[in-house]
């Protein structure tokens, strides 16, 4: 089971340098779309949550020593509502951000959870954060992130309220599947004897591939 965790990790390390952009046939659907299109945002929002590393590694890091189900709904509760926040008012009110440095910031998101999972702040003893307002605050940076990518192809204005209201609503669904297949992994890792072994090396690849992420990010932001 070590050896899959590593080799997600270490995958998503590598797509996280390539960024999760919508693909060029998916780009050019939405941009020829005019007016309402619930399904097609839908299914955007899914597949962007689905198939975005940066996400999916926060979450990993936020459930990963997760057990009760009531503590998995408070802080995904807390992330979803506030990526929600700034994904509807970041293209609603036309919010122009770069794309480059909030992807950084939610490369310190990673960042932070794996840090915090390897007692991190413990050790350094100067003070702990509240991980339920830490949480929350970077979910509105990933929604910021998701609004600088759905503003690039969303050409039309009319029913824009209700394919952002679609996307959101795929962006949940897709979350929903992704926590699923991460939560049976953890639960089936968890199972075995080497799991609290194991279990610092895998955050220490995570705080690592939140490096890279904002490392990337960062410098193209600077660059550009």
């Amino acid at each position: 089971m070590i050896k899959l965790a590593v080799l997600l990790v270490l995958s998503c390390t590598t797509a996280l340098t390539f960024g999760h952009d919508i693909s060029a046939d998916n780009a050019q659907f939405v941009k020829s779309l005019l007016g309402p299109a619930p399904g097609p945002f839908m299914y955007l929002g899914a597949k962007h949550m689905f198939t975005g590393y940066d996400h999916l590694l926060f979450l990993a890091a936020v459930i990963f020593f997760l057990y009760r189900p009531r503590d998995i709904f408070l802080y995904i509760t807390l992330f979803t509502v506030g990526h929600s926040i700034t994904l509807l008012l970041g293209v609603l009110a036309n919010w122009q951000f770069s794309g480059q440095l909030v992807d950084a910031i939610i490369g310190l998101s990673i960042v932070y959870k794996a840090f915090e999972n390897m007692n991190g702040f413990v050790a350094w003893g100067r003070f702990k954060p509240d991980t339920r307002v830490a949480v929350m605050v970077f979910g509105l940076f990933h929604g910021l992130g998701l609004a600088s990518k759905l503003q690039d192809y969303m050409a039309s204005q009319d029913g824009q309220l209700i394919n952002l209201l679609s996307f959101n609503i795929g962006v949940e669904l897709g979350q929903l599947l992704a926590l699923a297949v991460l939560f049976s992994l953890l639960l089936a890792w968890r199972s075995q004897p080497g799991f609290a072994k194991h279990a610092f090396a895998v955050n220490s690849l995570l705080l690592c591939a939140g490096l890279i992420l904002f490392g990337h990010q960062f410098t193209g932001y600077l660059l550009a």
